[in-house]
């Protein structure tokens, strides 16, 4: 299974530059069988620029993720907490590794009505997923690292 994932442009950065190597939602998918992220960089960017493989997911109360992933979550103590102040339970997606594309795919262009997911949709068969998944298959190699 695979999603489309909204991520703020200077959390992407962060992701693909490696010092991200945790990416922190308040609610996680209901399939546990999501095994691969496609990027979705929101405003200014809209654009979909890479993809994410999933190690595992964590799920914590905030205090006992932060002490869990700190040393490589690419945001600050207090952004964290800000973040999941209102929440019992966060989740952390460890990547395993990241495929950054040489050029950003604009789904707008590739679907007729496309809308950004505020967080997250899930991608079946169909026409957008084909050309992701086509993207994968032939831009991999140089451009995948391993975290």
């Amino acid at each position: 299974m695979n999603v489309l994932l909204s991520i703020k442009p200077k959390f992407v950065e962060r992701i693909f530059d490696g010092e991200k190597k945790y990416e922190y939602r308040k609610i996680m998918f209901a399939n546990g069988n999501v095994k691969n992220i496609f990027v979705y960089a929101s405003t200014p960017v809209k654009k979909i620029v890479g993809r994410i493989e999933i190690d595992e997911v964590l799920c914590e109360a905030p205090s006992m993720l932060w002490n869990l992933t700190a040393d490589h979550a690419g945001i600050s103590r207090a952004f964290f907490f800000e973040y999941f102040s209102d929440r019992n339970t966060a989740f952390a997606i460890k990547i395993k590794s990241t495929e950054r594309y040489h050029e950003p795919l604009d789904p707008y262009n590739m679907i007729v009505g496309f809308r950004a997911p505020q967080s997250f949709m899930y991608l079946e068969n169909g026409k957008l997923l084909n050309k992701l998944m086509h993207r994968t298959l032939f831009v991999r190699g140089a451009h995948t690292q391993s975290r």
